[in-house]
C-alpha cells in the first residue's frame, strides 16, 4: 500500500490500532426546521451518520490510526418536504497533512445542495454497494451521497500519495452514480440535474481526457507540497508542473466541474507557497491561477506582485 509506506514516514511512531479509514466528524444543523418536530430526531441521525463514516470499513488497506483522513460533513437541514422527509445542504470538507510541517491541505472543500432524504429515527444507516438505490429510494439516497464523498475522498487522497492511486475510488463513485437511488424529489445523480453536481464530478474524475488532472494531484501533493521544508525551490517547480497540468485541461475542456473544484480553499496555499518565489514565478503562478480560479483572480495579481 503505497499511501500506507508514505504516511508511515510522515508521523512519528504510534501504536498501531484497527482504526478504519477515516476521522469524519458529522454535524446535523437544524435551526430551519420548526418546532413540530422533535429535535432530539436530528441528534440521532447525527450520531448514526458519524458510526456509519466512521466504522464502517470502506478499503482493503489496513490504516493505522495516525493515517486516518481527517473530514468533516455538515448536513444543513432546510424544510421538510413531507412527513420525515427532509432537503438539505451537506458541506464535505477533507485534508491531507503535509510531510514535515503542522500543516493540512484541503483536498476537498464543496457544498452540494441536493440533498433530499427519508429519515425515523433509529432507522439504521445502510449502504450495500451491490443494491445502492435500497428497497427506498429516499431512505437510501442520504447513505448513497455519504457513501459517494466518501470515495471522492479517498480518490483524492491516494492520487495525492501515488500516481493515478486515487483510480479504484472513483471507478466506486462512478457505480454509486450509475446505482443511484431514483425519485421524483432526488436530484443530483444525473448529467440534467445542473452542471456541478455528483454526475459531472464523477464523469470528470473517471474521463480520461482529463487524466492530467490526477498527474496534478501528485505532482502538486507529493512532488510538491511534501517537498516544501526540504528543498522549496524544486518543490515550487512541481507546484507550476501541477498549475500547468490542470491550465492544459482547462484550455482544452473550458468550464469543467473539477477545476474550480482543485482550487476550493486553495487561494492562500498558493499564494503563500509563492511568496518567497522570484518574480517570474509569481507573474507564472498569478497569470495561470487567475485564469482557472476567477473568484480569486484580483487576490492571485495583488499579493504575487
Amino acid at each position: 500500500m503505497i499511501r500506507k509506506n508514505i504516511l508511515i514516514a510522515l508521523f512519528f511512531f504510534v501504536q498501531q490500532t484497527n482504526a478504519q479509514e477515516l476521522n469524519a466528524k458529522v454535524n446535523v444543523v437544524y435551526s430551519q426546521i420548526g418546532s413540530t418536530v422533535d429535535k432530539k430526531v436530528f441528534q440521532t441521525l447525527q450520531s448514526s451518520l458519524q458510526n456509519f463514516l466512521n466504522k464502517r470499513k470502506w478499503t482493503a488497506d489496513n490504516f493505522e490510526g495516525n493515517e486516518r483522513i481527517d473530514c468533516n460533513f455538515l448536513l444543513n437541514l432546510q424544510s421538510v418536504v413531507e412527513t420525515n422527509v427532509y432537503k438539505a445542504t451537506l458541506t464535505v470538507q477533507a485534508a491531507r497533512p503535509i510531510y514535515n510541517t503542522s500543516y493540512v491541505s484541503p483536498i476537498i472543500n464543496f457544498i452540494d445542495n441536493e440533498v433530499v432524504f427519508r429519515y425515523v429515527e433509529f432507522q439504521p444507516i445502510e449502504f450495500n454497494e451491490n443494491r445502492v438505490s435500497g428497497t427506498e429510494p429516499l431512505a437510501a439516497n442520504l447513505a448513497a451521497t455519504l457513501a459517494y464523498y466518501v470515495n471522492i475522498i479517498l480518490g483524492l487522497d491516494y492520487d495525492s500519495f501515488s500516481p493515478r492511486g486515487g483510480d479504484p475510488y472513483f471507478q466506486k463513485a462512478n457505480l454509486i452514480v450509475n446505482s443511484a437511488p431514483e425519485g421524483r424529489s432526488i436530484s443530483g445523480w444525473k448529467a440534467f440535474d445542473g452542471q456541478r453536481n455528483r454526475y459531472w464530478l464523477s464523469e470528470n474524475l473517471q474521463n480520461s481526457k482529463y487524466s492530467l488532472f490526477h498527474d496534478a494531484m501528485y505532482a502538486y501533493y507529493r512532488k510538491g507540497m511534501d517537498k516544501m521544508v526540504d528543498n522549496e525551490k524544486e518543490a515550487r517547480s512541481q507546484l507550476i508542473v501541477a498549475l500547468g497540468h490542470l491550465s492544459k485541461v482547462h484550455t482544452e475542456t473550458p468550464n469543467l466541474m473539477i477545476i474550480p473544484f482543485f482550487f476550493q480553499g486553495k487561494s492562500d496555499e498558493i499564494i503563500n507557497g509563492f511568496k518567497k518565489s522570484t518574480p517570474q514565478e509569481k507573474n507564472q503562478v498569478a497569470e495561470l491561477c487567475s485564469k482557472m480560479d476567477i473568484t480569486n483572480a484580483s487576490k492571485y495579481a495583488s499579493e504575487l506582485k
